[in-house]
């Protein structure tokens, strides 16, 4: 017979394996997913530039990508999940925030209003989205793979000090320009009396999105700004010290 040592070693080492187990099976469909994202939102961008260049105008440009965009954006809630279960060290509230605000934009305001479609705005946050993700997923990928270059390392933690702006104006321009079509259609509101006793205005409900941006920005920029100076600054202190 075994001793408690023997079996509290041999318990140990098949725990071990068990996590081990888990772990490899996390990593390869963390890869997986993040090639796959890559890769949907590389054909996003190849998209945007063959219309711009075929059709020379930004003018139905939504419309040609929308099936496209709203499948990548919306395939991005698993992320809340992978916060969720702890096989990515991340906020499940930050991510939350983040892929449900995007998903918003794509199926209750760009989607819905097809008026704004055209809009110069709904381009500009398009734009930062597409190269914002390409970037962050490569990232992922390649850091997954142990195989980082830098220059994709930089992109990830400098792009974001312009481009973060950037999307954000493209965002709340975007809403701004629906909010003349939400008050004249009252798409999406319930006034009173109705059966369920409950009144909702989207036209007021976007307003209070919009101001919901002044304080989620500062933290979430200044979230990005504290990464950045561990993961690049940091080094930079490391190799000086040696």
């Amino acid at each position: 017979m075994a001793s408690m040592e023997e079996d509290g070693s041999v318990e140990e080492k098949d725990n071990n394996n068990k996590k081990r187990t888990k772990s490899a099976i996390a990593v390869a469909w963390l890869t997986f997913y993040n090639i796959a994202m890559t890769a949907g939102w590389l054909v996003l961008a190849m998209a945007m530039m063959r219309f711009y260049i075929q059709k020379g105008t930004h003018k139905g440009l939504y419309k040609s990508i929308a099936r496209t965009l709203k499948f990548f954006q919306t395939v991005a809630l698993v992320e809340v999940g992978h916060c969720a279960i702890g096989i990515v060290r991340t906020s499940v509230i930050v991510t939350g925030v983040q892929v449900c605000s995007r998903i918003f934009m794509v199926w209750f305001i760009t989607n819905s209003i097809k008026q704004i479609q055209n809009e110069e705005s709904v381009i500009l946050f398009l734009v930062v989205w597409t190269l914002t993700e390409i970037t962050r997923y490569s990232f992922y990928t390649f850091n997954l793979l142990n195989h980082l270059p830098y220059f994709i390392k930089w992109a990830r933690y400098n792009m974001f000090i312009i481009m973060y702006p950037l999307g954000v104006a493209g965002e709340l321009l975007t809403i701004y320009a629906a909010l003349p079509f939400v008050r004249k259609t009252g798409m999406l509101s319930m006034r009173l009396p109705n059966k369920y006793n409950v009144s909702f205005d989207y036209y007021y409900f976007l307003i209070i999105v919009m101001l919901s941006y002044i304080p989620l920005f500062p933290q979430l920029f200044f979230h990005m700004l504290r990464q950045r100076r561990k993961v690049l600054l940091g080094e930079i202190i490391v190799e000086k010290d040696e």
